[in-house]
């Protein structure tokens, strides 16, 4: 009997060697904790610790989502219209800021909460996706344990890793491998007092099968698009505050 493509898929990747499945955050306690970095094919949850992190955890969301699936890797960005009116919406220069490829992303801006969760479901079983950042609006109920569920089956199938960005009120029981919480943190000053670069202070709150981590700073080469260890000096910085423009 023929098997179908998720079913050949989700084979192929259970076969694939283990480093293939996880990638690095090129922090070392976080990747020890995490069993080598974090995995694809999940799906990871994130919220801001309080609403003046929201450009943080938004920013989070899109540097998981390039360490995952690189530049030339396909994003897919699934949020609310009520989300766009009411707090922006992303902002071209603000990702290529962060070394994205505004060309590289699809935007999709659901009327609603349950058709979020039905255009996210779509997205997340298409292996063409590669990355699905699903962004709902305010405490998102429909959110729960049985969608994230759905979500976490369709992502493993497909091998598309699914990151879910809620806001911080939107801390209910969910099926993600792993949870953070997002703050944003103070760079670091380069020579001649120069901004270094964007930094968060992420905190892993829970993971399937794994002990949580306290808050743990992370810094962003945007060059490389990537995560990169620190340098001495502190100033503030807005991390990721030049994601959102207003809508």
């Amino acid at each position: 009997m023929s098997e179908s493509l998720p079913e050949l898929r989700r084979l192929a990747l259970e076969c694939a060697a283990p480093d293939a499945m996880r990638v690095p955050l090129g922090a070392r306690r976080i990747d020890a904790a995490l069993g080598g970095g974090l995995a694809r094919a999940r799906l990871h949850e994130l919220y801001p610790a309080e609403a003046e992190d929201a450009p943080a955890a938004c920013g989070f969301a899109l540097m998981l989502a390039l360490t995952l699936g690189g530049r030339a890797g396909n994003i897919v960005w699934i949020g609310e219209e009520a989300s766009e009116k009411r707090l922006g919406r992303l902002y071209p220069p603000g990702l290529a800021e962060l070394g994205a490829d505004p060309a590289r992303l699809l935007f999709v801006a659901a009327p609603d909460a349950k058709s979020l969760l039905r255009t996210a479901a779509d997205v997340v079983r298409s292996p063409a996706a590669g990355i699905a950042v699903i962004a709902p609006y305010g405490l998102a109920p429909g959110m729960d344990l049985t969608a994230t569920r759905r979500l976490t089956l369709f992502a493993e199938r497909s091998g598309v890793t699914a990151i879910l960005l809620r806001s911080c009120e939107g801390r209910t029981p969910t099926a993600s491998a792993t949870r953070w919480c997002v703050r944003s943190a103070p760079s670091r000053l380069l020579e001649a007092d120069a901004p270094g670069q964007t930094a968060l202070l992420v905190e892993l709150v829970r993971q399937r099968a794994g002990a949580p981590l306290p808050p743990f700073r992370l810094e962003w080469d945007r060059d490389r698009a990537a995560f990169a260890a620190p340098v001495p000096g502190a100033v503030p910085a807005d991390a990721g505050g030049g994601l959102l423009a207003a809508g």
